[in-house]
């Protein structure tokens, strides 16, 4: 499971950075490496998406630390 978890957290990262750099310089940085809307980086959007999703289970992990 640790393997996934920081799986997760790497795409979660990049996806963020992206943002990032949307946001500051309106540069997407999987756009200029894998093309624009291309099949694969629709997979990486896909992928970093699945990958926020799946970190959501991490408030339930904190929860159950804090109580214990």
């Amino acid at each position: 499971m640790k393997a996934l978890d920081c799986t997760a957290l790497t795409l979660t990262i990049i996806g963020a950075i992206n943002w990032g750099l949307i946001a500051l310089f309106r540069w997407d940085l999987v756009a200029f490496f894998f093309g624009n809307m291309s099949a694969l980086s629709r997979i990486i959007y896909g992928l970093v998406g699945l990958a926020g999703l799946y970190l959501i289970s991490f408030y339930m992990k904190t929860g159950d630390q804090s109580n214990s």
